[in-house]
């Protein structure tokens, strides 16, 4: 019997792993997969647009970027 090969990671140990390390610091778990480009945008961008969220306006666009790291590294095809 032959198994075929899953050209998607999704759902894989390590791609929940890291999807759950980027729920709670974003850029964690591009960390966690060794993109260390992807993971300081995150924590830059995110940081800065979460503490940046007492003037309204950027709060929105943080949690976006924040759900973008979450998906980013649960979707990570390596």
């Amino acid at each position: 019997m032959s198994k075929t090969a899953n050209p998607s990671r999704r759902g894989e140990s390590g791609n929940v792993i890291a999807a759950l390390a980027s729920f709670f610091i974003p850029g964690l778990g591009q960390l966690v997969q060794g993109r260390i480009l992807w993971a300081a945008f995150f924590v830059v961008t995110t940081a800065t647009l979460y503490f940046t969220s007492f003037l309204v306006v950027p709060w929105p666009f943080a949690l976006i970027f924040h759900l973008w790291s979450i998906i980013n590294a649960a979707t990570f095809n390596g």
